[in-house]
């Protein structure tokens, strides 16, 4: 998509500055992020496949939190993989091409992510406060639609500012990245130019994604908990509670820590702060989000127990077969 080369100044790669305050102890902190890494893809790749396997599961709840996955996946890899490398290389270098790449689908996922986040609150406000006609509202055509729209959304409004930073003329004396991926901010302080009008680009981009998707969000809530108030029963009340409490806290998670870092004019700030809020976001949430969202899940729970009672037998079938099928050939 991009050229390896800035051409108005040769830069062809950056040095990723990484976590320079954890050197010491850089061999713990690759082991527990390598962990955190290879729990986060067992747990999403999880969710999608039981969420794609089980009928039980083919519903729009789950519909969309198996998207959910997929953009958790694809999130973390875009970053983490080379994260870890940089912990065993002594030169933490990324290509400019590599850079550019990074920034555009980090932003890309990120805008999807939040849009999803808004229709699933949708979804559950259609499921708790128009019960009887959610089926026909949230048919299987819509929900394709409505998860397209998600993944389009994020895909074209971050292509322009991507373009604009490419093109940009960075300094070649200095091109140390101060973090550990091609974040916004810290590729803008490196450019040879005033920025501003970038960053304020950017600044009105993040604030109409995110702030809008919040704002349908938190309207969403506001009618399920009016809904959930009007209730006579307790245990109805508890009922409807419990199919939200776990969306809202990733939710107050992922909208927190990116109005944090992006929704402001200036992408200056703390580089330690900035390196703790992002954190949140690359690496609590999408570790958190199969646990909060399905892994407690009596429904899930149930279903991955078929499927993984399914695998064994499959295993033990294809055994059985392999030594018969030796026996006769002796």
């Amino acid at each position: 998509m991009f050229p390896g080369r800035n051409q108005s100044n040769g830069v062809t790669e950056f040095i990723l500055a990484g976590f320079p305050h954890l050197n010491s102890t850089k061999a713990e902190v690759f082991s527990v992020f390598l962990l955190v890494y290879l729990l986060t893809l067992t747990g999403n790749v999880l969710i999608v496949r039981v969420v794609g396997a089980d009928t039980r599961l083919q519903t729009p709840m789950y519909f969309f939190l198996g998207n959910l996955s997929c953009m958790e996946i694809l999130l973390t890899s875009v970053i983490i993989p080379k994260m870890l490398s940089n912990f065993l290389l002594r030169q933490h270098t990324i290509s400019f091409a590599a850079c550019i790449t990074q920034f555009y689908f980090y932003f890309f996922l990120g805008a999807s992510e939040f849009l999803l986040l808004a229709v699933m609150s949708v979804d559950r406000y259609l499921a708790i406060c128009h019960p009887l006609r959610y089926t026909l509202l949230m048919s299987g055509a819509v929900c394709f639609r409505m998860a397209l729209a998600c993944w389009v959304g994020g895909l074209l409004p971050v292509l322009g500012p991507t373009v604009a930073v490419a093109l940009l003329p960075f300094c070649g004396q200095d091109t140390v990245v101060q973090h550990f991926f091609c974040d916004s901010g810290p590729l803008l302080r490196l450019a040879c130019i005033n920025t501003k009008k970038l960053e304020e680009t950017d600044f009105v981009l993040a604030s109409v994604v995110i702030v809008s998707s919040l704002m349908i969000t938190a309207a969403s809530y506001g009618h399920i908990v009016l809904a959930v108030l009007r209730i006579p029963s307790a245990s109805g009340r508890q009922k409807a509670f419990s199919t939200c409490t776990s969306h809202l806290m990733v939710v107050t998670l992922f909208y927190g820590s990116a109005i944090f870092l992006y929704v402001r004019p200036s992408q200056s700030g703390s580089v330690g702060t900035n390196w703790a809020v992002t954190v949140v976001t690359t690496f609590v949430t999408p570790l958190l989000n199969p646990f909060i969202y399905a892994l407690r899940n009596e429904l899930v729970k149930e279903a991955l127990k078929d499927m993984f009672k399914k695998m064994v037998a499959d295993c033990l079938e294809y055994l059985l077969l392999a030594k018969n099928f030796n026996k006769k050939k002796h």
